[in-house]
């Protein structure tokens, strides 16, 4: 099977639109867009950090529970885990970019 973006795209885990799969799984899709909005809202919405890791943790607590097989997670829960996710991880970069570009022209 063919991978894009590191995406395993197993049908039974993604989305299809008119019987054409998505490229990439539902929590994929959740992570792509949710780093769409992270990057549109950031000067918008500031999230406390503790919040952010909340939610990199949700997701991460979804895969975990799906593979030590407690329970199987659904398209749903693995898109909305992936956009909060999304969301933090494309905060935590844009955070760190600004910090970055703080300390080089701090440094001139």
């Amino acid at each position: 099977t063919a991978r894009i973006l590191g995406c395993h795209q197993r049908p039974d885990r993604s989305f299809f639109i008119c019987g054409k799969q998505f490229p990439v799984c539902a929590r994929c899709t959740g992570v792509f867009l949710g780093e769409c909005i992270g990057l549109v809202c950031y000067q918008m919405c500031q999230l406390p950090p503790v919040l952010l890791l909340a939610f990199c943790g949700l997701m991460f607590l979804d895969w975990l529970v799906q593979y030590l097989k407690v329970r199987e997670s659904t398209n749903m829960r693995r898109l909305i885990t992936g956009l909060l996710c999304g969301y933090a991880y494309m905060t935590f970069i844009l955070k760190g970019l600004i910090a970055l570009k703080t300390l080089i022209i701090s440094q001139r």
